[in-house]
């Protein structure tokens, strides 16, 4: 406890009352004061004298010092919030081995998208039950998600459509092994899994079986991928409106407008000169229901993640997240995509 507690400090040449010394009546000790001085009473003892050089002046007591104005900050520079450097490699990566297995042999490509399947049935029902306590089973909806890719492909959507009640099946008996505390919560959440993940895949497969099926499913993967580059460029340098803050603060107004532009363009390019019987104004209407269908996947996945409570569904792809933060704006655009093909140029 210091002085200053006990309020202001005494003036200069008084000594205050002397109740406040070390007894009552008591005299201050020190050189103001004699002998004799001391023996009178307190009414009657001189002022101490005081000398005639001044003190010398104290020195101020150092600061603590303080931040710099705002204005002789250096600026902030915008943060991508993701290390570019490994998400460009995993992203060119990926992309050589999805162009090779395209078109070389369509039935590697199968195996990658059945592959991918079910990593991200795997990040979804281990997030799942992490954070919630639900307990969707992963057996049958592995296989039965692999067996949906390829009977799409094989017999097509008739195929697919069986595949997936099959699926559906499969989950609530194999549920039945377990206790009924959570019965119907957990194959909820499975048959929601088959049709989010693997059902909605298949329509890249159904895209396949057309005879320009590589060039179908290449212009639909250049259609997401340029939707989401032109969300992000755009949105990063002129990003100023939220576009749903509540579900996701990053995205903007400008970046959608960047992801409806880019895409268009690409459509048009893509519709003219890599399907047959395409033309631009087709592609221009296909590049504005892909940017919306993207932003939707990710606005959809962005919204699962927060009731959550993660970031990334998981951790395979250094700078990406896990396969389901790549998937969640090629799921929903695959149907898309593949309904406006057969409607503009068939399904053969």
């Amino acid at each position: 406890m210091n002085d200053s507690s006990w309020g202001a400090p005494p003036r200069a040449g008084y000594w205050g009352p002397p109740d406040q010394g070390s007894g009552q009546g008591a005299p201050p000790a020190g050189p103001a004061y004699d002998a004799q001085d001391a023996l009178l009473p307190p009414e009657t003892q001189p002022m101490p004298i005081v000398p005639d050089t001044p003190a010398p002046p104290q020195e101020p007591m150092p600061s603590a010092p303080q931040p710099a104005p705002a204005a002789s900050r250096p600026p902030q520079k915008k943060s991508a919030g993701r290390d570019l450097g490994a998400a460009i490699g995993v992203g060119v990566g990926l992309g050589a081995v999805i162009i090779a297995s395209l078109f070389i042999v369509k039935a590697v490509f199968i195996g990658v998208i059945a592959v991918a399947v079910v990593v991200g049935l795997w990040e979804l029902t281990s997030r799942l039950d992490e954070r919630k306590g639900i307990k969707a089973p992963l057996v049958p909806l592995a296989v039965g998600g692999t067996a949906m890719v390829v009977a799409g492909y094989v017999r097509g959507a008739e195929g697919a459509w069986v595949a997936m009640a099959l699926t559906a099946l499969a989950v609530l008996v194999w549920r039945m092994t377990e206790p009924p505390e959570g019965y119907l919560k957990d194959v909820t959440a499975g048959v929601f899994a088959a049709f989010y993940v693997p059902f909605l895949a298949t329509f890249v497969a159904l895209m396949l079986t057309a005879d320009d099926g590589p060039w179908r499913v290449l212009t639909f993967l250049l259609l997401t991928v340029v939707s989401d580059t032109g969300a992000y460029a755009i949105g990063w340098r002129f990003g100023k409106h939220k576009l749903a803050p509540r579900i996701s603060p990053g995205k903007t107004r400008e970046g959608l407008l960047g992801a409806v532009t880019f895409a268009m363009a690409a459509g048009a390019l893509c519709m003219e000169f890599l399907i047959d019987g395409g033309t631009w104004w087709q592609g221009l209407l296909i590049g504005l229901a892909v940017a919306a269908s993207a932003t939707l996947g990710d606005l959809g996945e962005s919204m699962i993640k927060r009731d959550l409570g993660i970031k990334d569904m998981g951790t395979l792809l250094p700078g990406h997240g896990g396969i389901m933060d790549r998937l969640d704006s090629l799921l929903p655009t695959a149907p898309v995509v593949w309904l406006l093909l057969v409607v503009f140029v068939g399904s053969t």
